[in-house]
């Protein structure tokens, strides 16, 4: 009996002693301050020119850059239609001229003098052949075309630099940036050092980004120019081929020949 009373005495000791431990902790936790909310994360934003300003001093033949693949595509893309380099009202009245033989060759070169065109340019060479062989005429027709392509792809040389000058420009931009990060950095001693060196990493890859912002359109326009280019000048051959039939002194046995082989 001693025995039992003496567990229930520890027993009640244990259950007083965990209710009075359970009393402290909830009057420290009501006493406790309430925790301060979190702090809102603010996400610092720039514009684009505060961006390309952060790239540095290479920033500037890169803007350079820039504009000058702005203006000659604007320049090409106006000088390479195809109503300035093969009027169609002009191919067509001048063509359907000379099969009712209402032109000669004093005429006929005077219209293509008139409409200045570089389609009128290579049928003028083509007319000062009147009368001679296919032969003499197709060499004019060759010799004009090759004038003509030459003036059709000016400047598509400067869109061909840019794309590979930009790129260069963009990474000697990031060098330079990377060199003055680490020299910062290095002046800095230990303090911050991961910041700086993540600040510096992304101004240093801006001019990198900027320097291909620009090299891929003007890689593009290049190619797709170069294309325009290649079309009309075939178009225009196409053409002087049907000037050859109607001039040349041989053109009539040409076509007895070809009608003979088929």
């Amino acid at each position: 009996m001693q025995r039992i009373a003496r567990l229930l005495r520890a027993s009640r000791l244990v259950v007083t002693s965990f209710g009075i431990w359970t009393l402290a902790a909830a009057a420290a936790l009501a006493q406790a301050p309430a925790a301060a909310p979190a702090k809102e994360q603010v996400i610092h934003t720039k514009n684009m020119l505060t961006v390309l300003w952060d790239g540095g001093p290479l920033m500037l033949p890169i803007a350079i850059c820039s504009f000058v693949l702005f203006v000659f595509v604007f320049e090409r893309f106006v000088s390479l239609r195809r109503g300035r380099v093969i009027p169609g009202p002009f191919v067509k009245r001048f063509l359907q001229q000379l099969r009712d033989g209402q032109l000669d060759r004093d005429k006929a070169i005077k219209l293509c003098d008139e409409n200045k065109s570089p389609v009128a340019v290579v049928f003028a060479a083509a007319m000062k052949k009147w009368g001679k062989t296919s032969v003499e005429v197709e060499q004019a027709i060759l010799d004009a075309g090759e004038r003509v392509s030459n003036q059709l792809r000016r400047h598509l040389r400067m869109l061909n630099g840019i794309s590979q000058v930009s790129p260069l420009f963009g990474l000697l931009g990031t060098v330079v940036g990377m060199i003055l990060s680490f020299n910062s950095i290095a002046g800095a001693g230990g303090d911050n050092q991961r910041e700086m060196m993540a600040a510096g990493i992304a101004q240093a890859l801006i001019a990198t980004a900027a320097g291909m912002g620009v090299a891929i359109p003007a890689l593009l326009a290049y190619l797709f120019f170069l294309g325009r280019v290649d079309q009309l000048i075939t178009e225009i051959d196409g053409l002087g081929q049907q000037i050859v039939e109607l001039i040349a002194a041989d053109a009539g046995d040409n076509r007895a020949r070809r009608a003979k082989a088929a």
